[in-house]
């Protein structure tokens, strides 16, 4: 659902030929579609970063990761930035949306969280543990309750895996695959959940600090700033990506995030 209120920058007193040089033939500012929590919040201050050279940004906030690259496929984003690209290269696929990445911004482990137990191994024998319900999340969270022993998935088993590739489950515990978005909310219901770390910082969850399994370090799935095909060389995309690929913003982001988010750059 797309926020109603999208948080648009002030004092948009940039030159007409400077705004028309940026964007192509409209003078106005970047439109840049985000999920709401972190990615908004380092949009944000690449906003602020990109004002001082005259360089205009309006953020608009998402709640579900769907409809921000629906959006920019029909022209009403001119980019985005909340996805990885194993999801990415999935909705391209299945919506046929020519999309390309510009470039990468952020890593978000995924955490599993409970309400209810201090260790995977202490969720009883036919537990509910929650999933996102888009493929390559719910791939991923199969992947990292795997890689932690709540079951076992078949051999090669990666982001695209499925709950028809579980192959042992001596537990039986029950898989519950919902939207993304909806995970920190049903915590007290389930026994773990599988959250997003973007998802788990805006409910105060920090994956550091509380989840009890999380990904690696080394977790593959960098998020990007993401641009239609034919926009992929423009001045203004490769200026964007240069104004995020910042030390200021690295900076950022490690002092607000403190490790709960990593930059990719």
């Amino acid at each position: 659902m797309i926020s109603r209120r999208p948080l648009i920058l002030a004092g948009l007193a940039l030159p007409m030929a400077a705004q028309a040089q940026d964007i192509g033939s409209t003078p106005r500012p970047l439109r840049i579609g985000v999920t709401a929590g972190p990615h908004a919040q380092v949009m944000e201050k690449v906003r602020e970063i990109a004002a001082r050279d005259g360089f205009a940004i309006r953020i608009t906030e998402f709640q579900d990761y769907i409809q921000p690259n629906v959006a920019l496929a029909a022209g009403d984003l001119d980019a985005n930035s909340y996805q990885h690209q194993p999801f990415l290269d999935q909705q391209v696929r299945d919506r046929r949306l020519a999309l390309v990445a510009l470039g990468k911004t952020l890593v978000f482990p995924m955490g599993l969280y409970s309400r209810k137990h201090r260790s995977l191994a202490d969720v009883p024998q036919g537990g509910r543990i929650a999933i996102p319900n888009d493929p390559t999340n719910g791939g991923r969270a199969l992947v990292l309750l795997a890689a932690n022993g709540a079951f076992t998935l078949r051999e090669g088993a990666d982001f695209r895996a499925t709950v028809a590739d579980i192959t042992g489950n001596p537990r039986r515990l029950r898989v519950v695959e919902l939207e993304a978005a909806q995970l920190p909310r049903i915590l007290d219901e389930v026994e773990a959940a599988a959250i997003n770390s973007n998802f788990a910082i805006q409910a105060s969850l920090n994956p550091v600090r509380d989840s009890i399994a999380i990904e690696s370090a080394d977790s593959p799935y960098a998020n990007l700033i993401v641009v239609r095909q034919q926009d992929r060389d423009a001045p203004w995309a490769r200026r964007l990506l240069a104004v995020y690929q910042t030390q200021e913003v690295k900076d950022f982001v490690t002092a607000t995030f403190q490790g709960a988010v990593v930059p990719a750059f």
